[in-house]
C-alpha cells in the first residue's frame, strides 16, 4: 500500500510541474514564435540588445530595420527580436 502512494505522490509532482512550469513556457514561446513569424514593414520592435528601431524590409530571417534620426539601417536575425512595441505574449485573440 505503501508503493502506491509513494508512485501517486511522484504522478502529483509531475502534474504540478507539468502546469504550472513547462506548459506556461511552451505557450509563451510559441506566442513569441508567432509575433516573429507575423512582423511586417513598418513595425516597430525592440532586439534582445536593446536597440529600437521600425522594420523596413523582411527577408525570410533576416531583418532590416532603421534606428535612430539618421535613419542608420541595421540587418538581424528574426530570433534577436525581443519584443514588438504594443505586443502582448499574455494577450489572448
Amino acid at each position: 500500500m505503501e508503493q502506491y502512494g509513494t508512485i501517486i505522490f511522484m504522478v502529483l509532482i509531475f502534474a504540478f510541474f507539468y502546469f504550472f512550469m513547462i506548459r506556461p513556457e511552451n505557450k509563451k514561446k510559441k506566442a513569441i514564435t508567432q509575433m516573429r513569424n507575423e512582423l511586417a514593414p513598418g513595425d516597430e520592435i525592440v532586439t534582445i540588445g536593446g536597440m529600437v528601431g521600425k522594420i523596413c524590409h523582411v527577408d525570410g530571417e533576416l531583418i532590416t530595420f532603421e534606428t535612430g534620426e539618421d535613419r542608420v539601417r541595421i540587418q538581424i536575425q528574426k530570433w534577436g527580436i525581443s519584443t514588438k512595441v504594443g505586443f502582448d505574449p499574455k494577450a489572448k485573440k
